[in-house]
């Protein structure tokens, strides 16, 4: 390999961020190298120097106790396409899902015998071990095997607390069923806070063992189905491109697969259609629909010699292309890396359950142990010493940790579906709080994304309704989006008229007859051609259109110019206040578009934005640049978009916001949906995530307060184990409780 080459890797293996950071750690200690490890995507960018190979990197990964492999292609967007990779995190999913279900459906009547006397038949003891065995055996095998390959590493985290605190409450359930008096036909396990003190030997804790393997199974569950998405931008971006193309042979049309199209190959495309690859227009002239590329939602004119993009429409004629660039070459193709190099760089965040547990769960360890040491050697025998053991273990069960992120999550993302909003994750959360500067994009999101008439300008003594009916009528016989915005404000107000010998003048504009009347509609060299040039009043509302950036067309009849029509993106009726909102909550809001530097200015003056925070033609790959110098400024960014042109934008962002009403990868690359339209589901989708987490973290707080104040008293003998469960399962119906206090959050719409 030469200085400098990036490589990507596969990581099988993770299931936390310290595994991630982990082997970040161990491949940075290779010289000449430099990695950086995503855990929400699974993946490792690493640049190599000269004399560094593949097979060392996986090698380094391997040696850490984890599995690296080279995606099925080279190209990162293939990459995330790949089939062999999807399956492979399809079935993982379905395994854990299946993992899941089953410990559940064992796992509830254990719980239910030993939490309700009424249901401990004779002998019941024996069934919940029956039930209890596969849960802790099976069901918990991933914390099993993640404990012995960190142990291995000389690491300890949730999965070794997990494990040993389960092993401790299995193993000593067993010696007590078969060796002490657990196991005594007619046997019963009051549910009591106190109970007097014994050797332990009556007691079982199958409860405790199978609960918190089933309740920590369902938070890792809800976590793989997040990340399982993390991919979906790309794979959406590439949907998007055509399928087929018409190729042009020695004059003739065939009709192949897009991939096999070259670079200087010929090809025709549709009105309708997609065009196939980049290119350059050869022959027609025709408006190609780019606001899949730039956001913006007035077409682009093409001709001879035009550039054309690949997966952009077009709205107008025929068109012959000359292929440019093909393949990983493309402009989509690149969108399709800046996602992708986006998300990968961002810093993998760790949850703050594995943050506090790297220090927990060591601590916690070291002191059982001593417990034992302390009161085996004290006299106190084995089987107290045990006692004392299991129940600093038990008490310290991460049972309410698990459920502390995902039952606020489960609530906080259920209260935010029926107000429209769509929370992907926990590591989300995190960035709401500390976001001071929000980038919103114009077109689909500050405005309403489409073309629509804006203004009416007619001449003295013309009728608007007439000019409408007259105007629409020849402008419905076209494809045209400013057409189509004339001719849907025309229908809204009454009949239109009848079409006759209706022509398209290229460049210029559309003519045909509407109920005997000859009409000409388009730019004013149109009108002139045919003497109707525009009066004073008219030619001056044309440029003081053309001067804000707005689309104006000119109207004639019958040897006179009409009218002026001005075609818009129009201002969303809420943008503003929710502007308004966005600051209150402490946020500098920016303004980001492709738009011109005119039109930019005047929608950010409506909407109360600063002329000094507006971006204006902008590119996608220019987008990222902008989000990426304020985070170089010590911003921390949150970008509001819904277009393709969004998308590595919104995955660059600290915290990305999409707009429901936009496209898939636009919402695939983002942390949050806002399923509405309406920019003030942004204000509320920050304020809910900031309520959520702050619930987290007194579920958290809650968590380990209760568990940590028992430990000490357990170390001294003053707790049993059973005791030791119900403060555990205290500290658990508590964090629900607390969680189920988002349901009350209410929306500012």
């Amino acid at each position: 390999m030469s200085t400098g080459t990036d490589v990507e890797l596969l990581l099988t293996g993770m299931t936390c961020a310290s595994c991630a950071n982990r082997i970040e750690r161990k491949l940075n200690k290779l010289d000449g190298v430099t990695a950086t490890v995503n855990y929400a995507t699974e993946k490792a960018k690493v640049t190599v120097a000269d004399g560094i190979s593949t097979d060392d990197l996986v090698a380094a990964v391997e040696s850490a106790g984890y599995g690296a492999k080279l995606p099925p292609a080279a190209d990162p967007a293939a990459a995330a396409t790949g089939d062999s990779q999807e399956t492979d995190a399809d079935r993982a999913l379905s395994a854990l899902r299946t993992r899941l279900i089953v410990s559940a459906l064992l796992s509830v009547p254990v719980i239910a015998m030993a939490m309700v006397p009424a249901l401990q038949f004779t002998s019941w003891q024996w069934l919940s071990l029956t039930l209890a065995s596969p849960v802790v055996i099976w069901g918990a095998l991933p914390f099993h095997k993640a404990t012995w390959t960190n142990l291995k590493h000389g690491a300890a985290t949730m999965d070794t607390l997990v494990s040993m605190g389960t092993a401790a409450a299995f193993g000593w359930s067993v010696w007590a069923l078969f060796w002490g008096d657990a196991g005594t036909p007619g046997m019963t396990h009051p549910f009591e806070l106190t109970i007097e003190r014994t050797s332990g030997t009556s007691n079982i804790y199958l409860e405790a063992a199978a609960g918190i393997i089933t309740f920590i199974l369902l938070g890792r569950y809800i976590e793989h189905k997040s990340k399982r998405n993390a991919g979906a931008a790309l794979r959406a971006l590439l949907d998007m491109g055509a399928r087929d193309v018409a190729v042009l042979r020695d004059g003739v049309e065939h009709r192949i697969p897009v991939a096999q199209l070259v670079a200087g190959d010929e090809f025709v495309v549709r009105p309708g259609e997609k065009i196939a690859t980049d290119g350059e227009v050869v022959e027609g002239r025709s408006a190609v629909d780019e606001s899949m590329l730039t956001g913006e939602s007035v077409p682009v004119e093409v001709g001879v010699g035009s550039s054309v993009v690949g997966a952009t429409v077009n709205a107008g004629g025929r068109l012959v292309v000359k292929a440019t660039r093909v393949g990983a070459d493309t402009q989509l193709a690149q969108m399709a890396r800046l996602v992708e190099d986006a998300q990968t760089g961002k810093a993998a965040v760790q949850r703050l359950a594995d943050r506090i547990s790297g220090i927990f769960v060591p601590i916690v360890i070291a002191i059982a142990v001593g417990t034992f040491g302390f009161w085996y050697g004290s006299g106190a025998g084995a089987a107290g010493a045990l006692t004392a053991m299991v129940a600093v273990l038990i008490v310290a069960c991460p049972c309410a940790l698990g459920l502390a992120t995902p039952t606020a999550l489960m609530v906080g993302t259920g209260r935010g579906a029926q107000l429209g909003i769509l929370i992907k994750g926990p590591e989300v959360l995190e960035q709401t709080r500390k976001v001071d500067t929000v980038v919103l994009d114009k077109t689909g999101t500050v405005t309403t994304g489409e073309m629509s008439l804006a203004e009416t300008h007619v001449a003295d003594g013309e009728d608007v309704a007439e000019v409408l009916r007259l105007a629409g009528a020849l402008e419905n016989a076209s494809e045209h989006p400013i057409a189509r915005a004339v001719a849907d404000a025309a229908r809204a107000s009454g009949d239109l008229g009848q079409v006759e010998d209706f022509g398209n003048v290229e460049g210029l504009g559309v003519q045909g007859i509407v109920d005997g009347h000859a009409v000409l509609v388009g730019r004013p060299q149109l009108l002139a051609e045919w003497s109707q040039h525009l009066p004073e009043s008219l030619q001056s509302e044309f440029d003081r259109a053309s001067d804000r950036g707005l689309t104006a067309v000119a109207v004639g009849w019958d040897g006179r110019a009409r009218a002026v029509l001005v075609v818009a993106d129009q201002v969303k009726e809420t943008s503003a206040a929710a502007i308004a909102e966005l600051r209150q909550l402490g946020l500098r809001p920016i303004l980001l578009t492709g738009d011109n530097e005119r039109v930019a200015r005047t929608v950010a003056a409506q909407v109360g934005i600063e002329p000094g925070d507006v971006y204006a033609e902008v590119l996608p790959s220019d987008k990222v640049e902008v989000v990426k110098k304020l985070q170089s400024e010590g911003k921390v960014v949150a970008m509001i978009g819904d277009g393709v042109n969004d998308a590595a934008a919104l995955a660059q962002a600290d915290l990305g916001l999409a707009m429901g009403t936009g496209t898939d990868v636009a919402i695939e690359a983002s942390d949050l949906t806002l399923v509405r339209g309406d920019l003030r589901v942004a204000v509320d989708a920050i304020r809910l995530s900031r309520r959520t987490l702050s619930i987290i973290k007194s579920n958290l707080f809650w968590a380990f307060g209760y568990n940590t104040a028992a430990i000490p008293i357990a170390a001294a003998g003053l707790l049993n184990p059973m005791l030791a469960g119900a403060a555990m399962a205290f500290s658990s119906v508590s964090v629900v409780g607390n969680s189920l206090r988002l349901k009350r959050f209410k929306s500012s719409l």
